[in-house]
């Protein structure tokens, strides 16, 4: 491209106020306005003549040979106008979601240009902390992440489905983080930790004395979440009554403490998640079908981990990142062990990702950093046994020496607990870190094994 034309063109994209590129046939970059390099901290000479992948993704082969949908390559070879949900990388390799929108500008030459606008949905400073990032690539991931940019846009309630695993308290704080309820408080509660007895008062509070042992009123689960969203986890195993009570104030918006006369109101936002099938247990008469209604105005299915595996290998980088962080190490994945996990299928999908690394990571000062395929136990299978026909061995464990008992489970999670609380001098947020835990379940197990001391830091 002459420098005139170039001049030409560069003069009229930075007219756009959003991230801007022009990509040509072979996909290189030509030219990027100001605001793209203002919003990636890129420089000209960083970018111009490196192939969009490159730039984009950080890779050095096209999307679509990884398995992914390619909206330049749409664009090229249709000639028509691609808006598409992609994952994008800044200059220091942190990934973001944008919306991005191509279409044909024709060269003076004969030739093609594709110019691109770039819509920032996401970036890290935006969520509260690292927990809340959303990451991947495959198609299913990037399907999903569209539907619940679109039910952030809405004041309607959602109901997500996936399997145990995948991130549904992620998907919600997804959700409440890019609605116009971000500033206010969420609140999440888990429907099948609640006794059927305590489910009105915790849902909706109570008055003093209202029931035995109840010294002072409290608020309950909708009056805390007023202005923002509530998560309700497993809902799909609430009891009949429950549901009942539930409908009511998702009907009305109004209800009452318990042991109190006053109506309240709350203007709440309910954001409901189940790995049941909510629809077959409607038609069992499991579920209320006035109920589903209320709660799944907009359903996001989200992808077990199985059907995103070309997103394993970065989600297992993030995850040791972290991991590496909270536990002072500097812990990495061989070749090996990056194969053996792409290729399991992970029935507790990310959180058994998480685990495996977790314990990975435990044991791998051994090998100076190094995490090898043979030290990467899974939680539901463990190595293929050599030779056999695809069956699957658990290693035996060790004898134990002579005299000595086997620990409980509670005594083996208590002093694990408390040599973390010790290395971290009882900061809390990093002990829950190194556990892969929320500091809410970290709190209920330092209260039920006596460690108390914690702080909040």
């Amino acid at each position: 491209m002459s420098s005139d034309i170039f001049s030409t063109f560069q003069s009229l994209i930075n007219t756009h106020d959003n991230p801007f590129v022009l990509i040509d046939e072979n996909y290189r970059v030509v030219a990027a306005n100001g605001a793209y390099q203002a919003a990636y901290g890129v420089e000209p000479s960083q970018i111009i003549g490196k192939h969009c992948y490159e730039v984009s993704h950080h890779r050095d082969s096209p999307c679509w040979q990884h398995g992914e949908d390619c909206p330049h390559r749409e664009v090229f070879q249709n000639n028509r106008p691609c808006q598409s949900l992609h994952s994008h990388y800044d200059a220091i390799g942190r990934a973001e979601h944008v919306q991005i929108k191509g279409y044909i500008i024709p060269r003076p030459d004969g030739g093609k240009l594709l110019g691109e606008s770039i819509f920032r949905l996401t970036s890290p400073e935006e969520l509260d902390c690292d927990e809340m990032r959303m990451i991947g690539r495959a198609p299913a991931f990037l399907h999903a992440i569209e539907h619940l940019t679109r039910a952030a846009d809405s004041n309607a309630n959602v109901l997500l489905y996936g399997e145990s695993g995948v991130g549904k308290e992620l998907a919600a704080h997804y959700v409440h983080q890019h609605s116009p309820r971000k500033k206010g408080p969420f609140m999440a509660v888990d429907c099948a930790s609640i006794a059927e007895s305590l489910f009105e008062s915790e849902i909706f509070g109570h008055e003093r004395g209202s029931f035995t042992g109840c010294a002072g009123r409290q608020r309950g689960l909708f009056e805390l979440a007023d202005g923002g969203t509530l998560f309700l986890d497993e809902v799909g195993e609430l009891s009949a009554a429950m549901q009942a009570k539930l409908l009511r104030v998702l009907e009305t918006g109004e209800f009452r403490r318990v042991g109190g006369r006053e109506v309240l109101r709350a203007d709440v936002r309910v954001i409901a998640a189940t790995n049941r099938h909510i629809r077959s247990m409607v038609e069992r008469g499991d579920f209320r079908e006035d109920l589903y209604y209320r709660m799944a105005c907009i359903n996001v299915d989200l992808p077990p981990l199985r059907e995103r595996r070309s997103d394993i290998p970065v989600l297992a980088e993030a995850l040791l990142s972290r991991l590496n962080q909270a536990n002072r190490s500097h812990c990495y994945l061989t070749g090996e062990a990056m194969e053996k996990l792409t290729n399991y299928d992970f029935p507790g999908n990310v959180r058994e990702l998480r685990n495996i690394l977790h314990r990975a990571s435990a044991m791998c000062g051994a090998n100076n950093g190094a995490i090898t395929a043979v030290g990467l136990v899974f939680d539901h299978d463990a190595s293929p046994v050599p030779g056999g026909n695809g069956g699957w061995k658990i290693p035996s464990p060790a004898p134990l020496p002579a005299g000595k008992q086997p620990l409980s489970m509670r005594e083996v999670e208590s002093r694990y607990m408390a040599d973390l609380l010790t290395r971290f001098e009882g900061q809390r947020r990093p002990v829950a870190a190194a556990m892969g835990i929320s500091e809410r379940t970290l709190y209920r197990k330092l209260k039920r094994y006596g460690l108390g001391g914690a702080s909040d830091r």
